[in-house]
């Protein structure tokens, strides 16, 4: 999988990190065929910018992000399945630069076409560390874009014709039969989330939504349970990791 990280391991121009990373990809899958014919393969992208003050890393920035978009018309024209981009930040907490740099790469994987998207949630600091707060905002975030790829459907009752008809001119679609219909699945419906009054929210703590997403993983993990298994399934899986465990020498990593 090429990783073209823009002044490192490639050129600091998006236009040549994107050639790079064609070149390393279609390459890749030339060795895999000459190895074995037939076998699948998938262009497996890694677009990222630097710090070129300090040389870090920076995730999430947009120059990466409009570079996935030609990346996944490359790989279309390839005919081959994508990996690539994910919610990725360089921001040490979940905070207002995580969600801005995880959104920014996150949309692009989306926009993109991608296939297969990993580090959708949790990621933190150039993955040096993860948040649990941080993955319980991200898997809200993957919900609404789960809403926002289900697009637009049309059909009389998406075109509202009877709403329109009951409710006529100057009046309000609030109590209407189409909206009754429709109210607990008309919209997405986030967990984290306030959209409550200023002053109940004020009520209830006024808490942000980092706050919001630690009592709501705390919450998950309590009331977690795992599912079942056959307890000869369980055991004999245990004493396959135990076995794999005492076969392999300690390493650094």
């Amino acid at each position: 999988m090429p990783f073209i990280l823009g002044g490192a391991m490639g050129p600091v121009t998006n236009a040549g990190g994107i050639v790079q990373s064609l070149a390393e990809t279609m390459a890749g899958c030339a060795l895999t065929q000459l190895e074995r014919k037939g076998a699948p393969v998938i262009f497996g992208n890694f677009l990222s910018s630097m710090s070129l003050r300090s040389g870090s890393p920076t995730f999430g920035t947009p120059e990466p992000a409009i570079g996935s978009m030609v990346i996944g018309q490359l790989a279309r024209r390839l005919n081959l399945p994508l990996r690539c981009s994910g919610n990725f930040t360089t921001s040490k907490l979940p905070d207002g630069q995580a969600m801005m740099e995880g959104t920014m790469s996150m949309l692009a994987a989306i926009h993109c076409g991608a296939n297969f998207i990993l580090h959708a949630a949790g990621f933190l600091d150039g993955l040096l560390s993860m948040s649990y707060e941080k993955f319980m905002l991200d898997a809200d975030l993957c919900g609404a874009l789960h809403a926002y790829l289900d697009g637009v459907k049309i059909d009389d009752d998406q075109l509202a014709v009877e709403a329109f008809a009951e409710v006529g001119p100057g009046n309000h679609f609030f109590g209407c039969s189409h909206t009754m219909a429709h109210y607990e699945t008309a919209f997405w419906d986030s967990e984290l989330s306030d959209n409550e009054p200023f002053e109940k929210w004020e009520a209830a703590g006024s808490t942000d939504a980092a706050a919001r997403a630690n009592a709501l993983w705390k919450k998950r993990l309590a009331e977690y349970e795992a599912p079942p298994m056959d307890v000869a399934t369980g055991e004999a899986l245990n004493d396959f990791v135990a076995r794999r465990k005492a076969a392999a020498p300690d390493a650094w990593y």
